[in-house]
């Protein structure tokens, strides 16, 4: 049997579309986003990757900028100091440093139903663990230790909602 031809139309030349414009477009969609804004702010689109990193004073290659140097024999050491490239846009590098220093926001919480649970556990058994595993609300089926390694974290997470919870819990004695 003769096969279906396929019916192939010629695309037309567009006249109308600006060519340069067009390749710039693709040019920005392809290349990759830099997420760190002190790189993004200094990058230069013109030169290489490395070159650009050198410009910025880090280092493109970790084994050139490290090498691993032979062993010395004791006695005849002798040290090449050999001053690096040369660093145009030094404000990258004090900009990672500063944003380097700055402390992590701790992120870590739990649940608002582990708290629950929790104050469950705390408010019927106070620092029993082993009666809080055998607790009928126990649908974790967790042992004393988790339990107790569960209220540690409670504490160490939260530890403003736990005080306040547990002077509460002294008033109503």
């Amino acid at each position: 049997m003769p096969k279906a031809k396929k019916s192939h139309k010629k695309k037309k030349y567009d006249y109308n579309q600006d060519r340069k414009k067009l390749k710039r477009k693709f040019k920005k969609a392809a290349a990759p986003r830099i997420e760190c804004p002190q790189i993004r702010h200094a990058w230069n689109d013109k030169r290489s990757v490395a070159r650009n990193l050198s410009d910025m004073g880090l280092a493109f290659d970790p084994n050139v900028s490290l090498p691993v140097g032979k062993q010395m024999i004791s006695g005849t050491e002798t040290e090449d100091k050999t001053t690096g490239p040369l660093v145009r846009k030094p404000y990258v590098i004090k900009g990672l440093e500063a944003e380097a220093s700055l402390p992590g926001k701790d992120t870590r919480s739990l649940s608002t139903d582990m708290i629950e649970y929790l104050q469950y556990m705390i408010r019927e058994h106070s620092d029993d663990f082993k009666a809080m595993a055998k607790d009928e609300k126990n649908y974790y089926q967790d042992t004393p230790k988790q339990i107790r390694r569960k209220v540690e974290l409670y504490k160490r997470f939260h530890p403003g909602q736990f005080s306040t919870f547990m002077d509460s819990l002294k008033d109503h004695s």
